[in-house]
């Protein structure tokens, strides 16, 4: 597929604004309204209840979301948001008093309060010094402690955009006996992992952002490993085995991760990330990253040559993905401008965040570009 026929699927290019927000939330494309569309037609006429579509659309989904993370679609299951994903690994590990988990300190609070919550518990909470907005792997290695049983960090930092390094960390964690868990909302759409080379144990990921799916819709992954020593804190009816025997009330639990889907998932959910998926299936995931790190980089050069210092200058293709920030004594001011010149990016801790997708091109970046240098300061 190629660029310009991926473009024609975003009618938000042809408002005469520039979005660079996808690391907040991701414009539906026009696969994705159309499927929606369809389904409401379909709730609202002959098709009102039709599971064997929705299982059928379900398991699509899983298959692709497992080639995206080098799983198996029976490790993956569907959940409302990250924050509730990573309470599933938060409580379901059963941490005893005096253990630690090691966080950063420059991690958004979905990957931070459920395991503050676990201090009521006796469970220590250690958290990484950033450097620049840089956590790095040997940072994270650095900092183990001998009661470290778990290490949760962002695969991309949603303020600076440094990209982790999951293969050294995870590494590091299957030798030393410590459950990795990564919060992913930030990488995966605009880039691809591999849970197995990595040794991730645990994935929570929205879809609202890069995966330009629907907000209040996620899932995670869960190795096989790491679901043997957890624990369901939650369970619903269709959490277990043989769930249509209504009346059996046989709390057998399914041997997938389909076992943490307590009850009715979000079935629009559902079919917008399928969509979206198969179109970035279809574009190609390798080709996806290639052009959202492109983007990053080109973005990145051309700040410098206005003066514009970015938070990560020295960036390289192997700790960049989607978000190029900047810092400055104005930086509210600037974004202002930026709003009514037609140009959306957030505003974040002090920070002006951008974060072009592989569909834009760095014509939009140079536009941008030349409205920061008419911006009077």
């Amino acid at each position: 597929m190629k660029l310009d026929d991926v473009r024609k699927l975003f009618p938000h290019l042809k408002t005469g604004k520039i979005y660079f927000n996808h690391a907040s939330t991701g414009p539906m494309s026009q696969s994705v309204k159309e499927k929606l569309l369809n389904l409401i037609q379909d709730r609202s006429g002959e098709k009102i209840d039709d599971y064997k579509e929705f299982l059928k659309t379900s398991e699509e989904a899983k298959t692709i979301l497992a080639e995206l993370i080098n799983s198996e679609p029976s490790r993956i299951a569907f959940i409302d948001n990250t924050s509730n994903g990573i309470n599933i690994i938060a409580q379901g590990l059963n941490l005893k008093s005096g253990d630690r988990i090691l966080l950063n300190d420059i991690e958004f609070p979905a990957n931070v309060y459920p395991f503050l919550n676990l201090q009521k518990q006796g469970i220590e909470i250690d958290f990484v010094k950033s450097h620049d907005g840089i956590v790095s792997a040997d940072d994270i290695i650095n900092s183990v402690k001998d009661n470290t049983k778990l290490i949760s960090i962002s695969y991309v930092q949603f303020l600076s955009g440094y990209k982790a390094d999951l293969e050294k960390i995870g590494k590091y964690c299957k030798e030393k006996g410590i459950v990795f868990s990564v919060d992913a909302i930030q990488g995966l759409g605009a880039l691809s992992s591999d849970v197995k080379k990595c040794n991730i144990d645990f994935i929570s990921c929205g879809t609202q952002k890069w995966l330009l799916g629907l907000q209040g819709f996620g899932f995670i992954y869960i190795s096989e490993e790491l679901q043997e020593k957890l624990e369901s804190k939650y369970v619903g009816w269709t959490s277990v085995q043989n769930s249509w025997n209504l009346l059996d009330y046989n709390l057998k639990l399914r041997s997938s991760a389909d076992r943490f889907q307590n009850g009715t998932i979000n079935t629009f959910g559902v079919y917008a990330l399928n969509a979206s998926l198969k179109l970035f299936k279809e574009f190609g995931f390798e080709n996806i990253e290639n052009r959202v790190t492109d983007n990053s980089l080109y973005f990145i050069k051309q700040l410098m040559n206005i003066d514009y210092n970015p938070i990560l200058p020295n960036s390289t293709k192997e700790n960049i993905a989607g978000i190029v920030s900047i810092k400055h004594e104005q930086s509210k001011e600037i974004f202002e401008q930026l709003e009514k010149k037609n140009v959306i990016c957030a505003f974040r801790e002090g920070v002006i965040r951008f974060s072009p997708h592989f569909y834009n091109i760095k014509e939009e970046i140079d536009v941008v570009i030349s409205k920061l240098q008419e911006i009077k300061i």
